[in-house]
C-alpha cells in the first residue's frame, strides 16, 4: 500500500466545479454546526470527537521520544500490517533545533510508539509524502533545503540539494511523471517543479520555475544555480511570475493543487493543459470571507480539500467541496497565539490528525475521528470485448469517484523505480536502527 497522498480518489471533477462555485463563501458545511468547545477547547460538528495524540515537550506514551516544539506539516504512511504511520515536522526556527518525528499506530488506531525522523536541521515548516512512502521534509530559511526521511523507522534523514536552496514551505509528487512541486514561503515566492534523472531518485535532477502567461497556461523556466551560491533562487529568472506567500500543496489525480497566504487564494494547476487558475479567492468573495490566513491543505478521500487557518484569532479547519461550500468543520478556542497544521487522514479516510503549534506554548497533536465523508464506488456496466471477455466500466456518473489514474505505464516505472530504489537503499535514508524491533513493517512492493 502506497502513502496517502497515491491512493486519493480521483480529484479532477471536484475541482474543476469546485473552482466555478467557490468565490462566494458561505454554504451549510455537509456536516453541519460546530458545536460548543469540547474540553480540549475544539469546536467540532455533532458526531465528532477530538483527543490528544502528543503534546511538545512531553514523552509520547509507550514510547521514549519526547514530541517536537512547533509541530508542522505533516502526513500518513500505511503499513502492511494493518497499522500506519503519521510523520511531522517540526517548525523550531533555532540553528539544529528543528526537524521530524512520527507517531506509529497499530491497526486499532492506537500509538504504539514514537521517534525522530529527522534531527539537526532548522524551522521544518510543511512538506510532502513521496509515491514511493518517504517523507520529504521543508526548511523555511533564506538557505533552507529540502531532507527526504523513512517515516518507518528511527532516524536521520537525507538532504536533496537538487531540490535547491530556498525558503521551502512544501511539496507534492505527481507519481505518473515523477515531477515534484514545491511551494516558496516569501512575499514575492515562487512555484517550482523538480524533474528527477531517474524515477524515484531525488538525488539529481533540474530544477524549473514557472512563468504564467497572459492566457494563465504555464511556462517552466529552468534554473541554472538551485544551490543560490551567487543569487536567490526567486531572482534567478526575471520572467518567472511571484506568488505572495506560497504555502501547503497537494496533488490529486492531474491536479497540483496549493495556497498563497498574503493573497488568501487557493490555486490549481492542471497538469496536462498547464494551466493555472484559481480555485478560491477569499478576499473577492461577495460576503464575509471564511477562509482567512489559509496554511496547509490537504484533500479527503471524497475528493474534499481541507485548509488550515494560520491568523491571530481562533483558527479553523475549513472545508471546500465540489458545491462552492466553504465552512468551518473545527475551531480551536482558547489559543489566540497559534495555528493548525499537518492536516492528514489515516488510510481508512475517518481519521484526521492536525496540530496546534504553539498550543500551550509549544504545540499539540490532535486526532479528530467522525463521519467524514467517504467515496462512493463508481457504478459500472458489463461490456464485451473483441475476444468475448466482459470487462467492468464507469457510467460516466460524477457522484462516483475512482481512483487516480497514475499514468499507465509512466506511473509503473515510476512508482516502482522509486520503491525498488528505496528497498535497495535501506539505511541509506540515515537509519539508526540496528535491532529488527526498531523498524516498522514496509509497506509491500
Amino acid at each position: 500500500m502506497l502513502a496517502g497522498i497515491a491512493l486519493l480518489p480521483a480529484a479532477v471533477p471536484l475541482l474543476t466545479r469546485a473552482a466555478a462555485g467557490a468565490q462566494t463563501s458561505g454554504g451549510a458545511s455537509p456536516y453541519g454546526a460546530l458545536q460548543p468547545p469540547d474540553s480540549l477547547g475544539l469546536m467540532l460538528p455533532e458526531g465528532f470527537t477530538a483527543r490528544v495524540l502528543a503534546r511538545a515537550g512531553e514523552v509520547v506514551p509507550t514510547s521514549s521520544y519526547e514530541w517536537h516544539i512547533f509541530p508542522d506539516g505533516g502526513a500518513t504512511f500505511a503499513v502492511d500490517d494493518g497499522g500506519w504511520v503519521y510523520a511531522s515536522n517540526s517548525e523550531m526556527p533555532a540553528p539544529g533545533a528543528g526537524g521530524a518525528g512520527a507517531l506509529r499506530f497499530d491497526a486499532d488506531g492506537e500509538v504504539v510508539d514514537a521517534y525522530p525522523i529527522l534531527t539537526g536541521t532548522m524551522t521544518n515548516c510543511a512538506g510532502g509524502a513521496t509515491p514511493w512512502d518517504t517523507w520529504l521534509s521543508c526548511e523555511e530559511h533564506d538557505a533552507g533545503q529540502v531532507y527526504e526521511c523513512d517515516p518507518f523507522q528511527r532516524g536521520q534523514g537525507e538532504v536533496r540539494p537538487a531540490l535547491g536552496r530556498f525558503s521551502h514551505e512544501a511539496a507534492a509528487v505527481d507519481p505518473g511523471r515523477g515531477h515534484v512541486y514545491l511551494t516558496e514561503d516569501e512575499p514575492d515566492g515562487r512555484f517550482y517543479r523538480f524533474t528527477p534523472d531517474r524515477p524515484g531518485d531525488l538525488s539529481a535532477g533540474g530544477l524549473e520555475v514557472a512563468r504564467v502567461l497572459d492566457d494563465d497556461t504555464v511556462e517552466w523556466l529552468a534554473l541554472t544555480d538551485p544551490d543560490a551560491a551567487t543569487t536567490p533562487t526567486r531572482l534567478q529568472v526575471a520572467a518567472s511570475t511571484a506568488f505572495a506567500g506560497g504555502e501547503g500543496i497537494w496533488f490529486a489525480d492531474d491536479e497540483v493543487v496549493f495556497v498563497t497566504k498574503l493573497d488568501q487564494k487557493l490555486w490549481s494547476y492542471d497538469i496536462a493543459t498547464s494551466r493555472l487558475r484559481v480555485l478560491h479567492d477569499a478576499l473577492a468573495v461577495t460576503d464575509a470571507p471564511v477562509i482567512d490566513g489559509p496554511d496547509n491543505i490537504t484533500i479527503s478521500a471524497f475528493g474534499d480539500i481541507i485548509v488550515c487557518e494560520d491568523h491571530g484569532g481562533e483558527p479553523e479547519l475549513v472545508i471546500v467541496t465540489a458545491d462552492g461550500v466553504v465552512a468551518p468543520i473545527l475551531r480551536q478556542t482558547g489559543e489566540p497565539a497559534t495555528e493548525l497544521a499537518g492536516a492528514a487522514f489515516d488510510p481508512s479516510g475517518t481519521r484526521l490528525y492536525v496540530s496546534s503549534q504553539r498550543a500551550r506554548g509549544g504545540g499539540i497533536t490532535y486526532e479528530i475521528a467522525g463521519p467524514f465523508r467517504q467515496p462512493t464506488p463508481p457504478s459500472t456496466t458489463t461490456i464485451a470485448t473483441d475476444g468475448g471477455t466482459t470487462a467492468a466500466a464507469d457510467d460516466g456518473d460524477d457522484d462516483g469517484w475512482a481512483l487516480p489514474a497514475l499514468g499507465g505505464a509512466a506511473a509503473a516505472l515510476a512508482v516502482g523505480a522509486g520503491a525498488w530504489w528505496l528497498r535497495t537503499r535501506r539505511g541509506a535514508l540515515g537509519s539508526t536502527a540496528t535491532d529488527p524491533d526498531d523498524s516498522v513493517p514496509r509497506p509491500p512492493a
